[in-house]
């Protein structure tokens, strides 16, 4: 038996030799597509497939690449095809919201799909080179190596966040949001503790390409602590007492309207009449009716606050007693127009305003618009403005509520504003956009993961997409 055994063993560490060897002695063209190719197999462990098993080939592989790398300028290169690939494969879906108006945006797709990946992959490039620099005298073991590989790579996961307004979108750590015991280190290291712990677990069976039984040690160790991880997360949430607020009923309303009708102003009246109608209907038999209702991010696709008959019209989705809360457009008296979100009583007067301050680039303003000359994606010749930052709001009936609306909800540690802390989180959005891609699950477990991280419920209400309740 310690015969066979041995044999075994032998025979995995000269597999994963094999596979360093091979990827080690690419060149040219041929390096450069294994690098995309490996990028390309991450995106399979990210919402909606969640394969995280495929991330140990993806990012053994490309470990195993730079570390064989003897210069900055290789292993720069290794990284960026890496996430060239990575974010080809996991951003394709932007694709989509250029065919809403193919006339007008069908021109862009290619800059979209490969021009975006192509900016972004700098920062995994980054991150491989910085790799270089911290380890190429080879003096620190293997798995020390693979510690330092994985906090660079998290490390350039936050610069992306942040650069150039940030675009956080696809951290590593969303690979577990189909295992929300997996999810609870974000509560307290956020998604990118979650991102380290990922990586590192990953990337550390590249340390079985080397022999002895010393090789192995750092790989169990790795997967008894993702064992524990899980098993901490289970008793966390089995302490769960399932509390709600009494005396509050929320009714989320997804019309599914299709985008490229959403904004005709021949429709607008039809659109929110059907939304009344939904927000109006009777519970089942035995419920209690609801006490607020909340419409999606521009809802009513119009400046609700200059147009008091369609207000009124929305006011009478409002429960007795109770407000629906909107998404619609702004304007103030400076003429700056804003993508905002309404609370909304019975008789249509506004009780709250809270205005999107993190906006899309391209899509809600056009950066060096000057320079570039290039229209937004969304209608409207004119860009958006940004609003003061998140606020906490007080609503009649609610507990305080921290309001983002659509993307903002991707940033980590930017949802909740300083001082009063809410005691729930609201995402209106619109993923219409998108259609029936990847792009809304990613976003949806975007809101998931600011549920743990915060530790607060979260409502999501979406036109298209996924709508729900994410308990913290």
């Amino acid at each position: 038996m310690k015969n066979d055994r041995a044999l075994m063993e032998r025979a995995a560490t000269n597999a994963f030799g094999r596979a360093k060897t091979r990827l080690g002695g690419l060149k040219g063209r041929r390096r450069w597509a294994a690098a995309a190719a490996l990028g390309a197999v991450a995106v399979p462990a990210l919402p909606p497939g969640n394969l995280v098993f495929l991330l140990l080939a993806s990012f053994s592989g490309l470990f195993w690449l730079v570390d064989g790398r003897r210069s900055f300028k290789g292993a720069f290169t290794d990284g960026w095809w890496f996430g060239f690939g990575f974010f080809v494969f996991g951003l394709y879906w932007i694709a989509a919201a250029f065919l809403v108006r193919p006339g007008q945006f069908a021109w862009m797709i290619p800059f979209a799909v490969f021009g975006l990946p192509a900016a972004l992959a700098v920062f995994t490039a980054l991150a491989m080179g910085l790799y270089h620099l911290l380890s190429a005298n080879k003096s620190i073991a293997v798995w020390g190596r693979v510690l330092v590989f994985a906090a660079a790579w998290t490390l350039f996961e936050w610069l992306r966040g942040w650069v150039l307004t940030g675009f956080p979108w696809n951290l590593v750590g969303s690979a577990w949001t189909f295992s929300p015991a997996m999810l609870q280190p974000a509560s307290l290291a956020g998604i990118l503790g979650l991102s380290l712990i990922t990586v590192i677990a990953a990337a550390m069976p590249a340390v079985l390409a080397e022999s002895g039984k010393k090789a192995r040690r750092p790989v169990i160790a790795v997967f008894i602590a993702l064992a524990l991880i899980w098993a901490a997360g289970e008793a966390r949430l089995s302490g769960d007492d399932g509390a709600v607020v009494k005396g509050v009923r929320l009714r989320l309303v997804q019309p599914n309207i299709d985008q490229k009708t959403k904004w005709l102003p021949e429709l607008r009246d039809k659109h929110i009449a059907d939304q009344v109608r939904m927000s109006r209907e009777p519970p089942k038999p035995g419920e209690p009716p609801p006490t607020h209702v909340i419409w999606a991010e521009a809802a009513a696709p119009l400046f609700l606050d200059r147009d008091p008959r369609r207000r009124a019209l929305v006011g009478l989705a409002a429960p007795k007693d109770g407000l629906v809360i909107t998404g619609a457009l702004r304007a103030d008296r400076q003429g700056r127009i804003y993508n905002s979100l309404y609370a909304i009583d019975g008789k249509g007067r506004v009780r709250a305003t809270y205005d999107k301050f993190h906006l899309v680039p391209f899509g809600e303003y056009v950066p060096l618009r000057g320079i570039l000359g290039f229209a937004k994606i969304t209608p409207g010749g004119r860009d958006f403005s940004p609003g003061p930052g998140p606020r906490t709001l007080d609503l009649a009936g609610l507990p305080p509520v921290s309001p983002l609306i659509c993307y903002e909800v991707i940033f980590a540690g930017r949802v909740v504003a300083a001082g009063r802390r809410p005691g729930w989180l609201l995402n209106i959005t619109n993923d219409g956009w998108y259609g029936l891609t990847a792009g809304p699950y990613q976003h949806f477990a975007a809101a998931r993961m600011r549920a743990v991280e915060e530790g607060l419920p979260m409502v999501r209400v979406a036109n298209t997409g996924i709508s729900g309740v994410v308990d913290a």
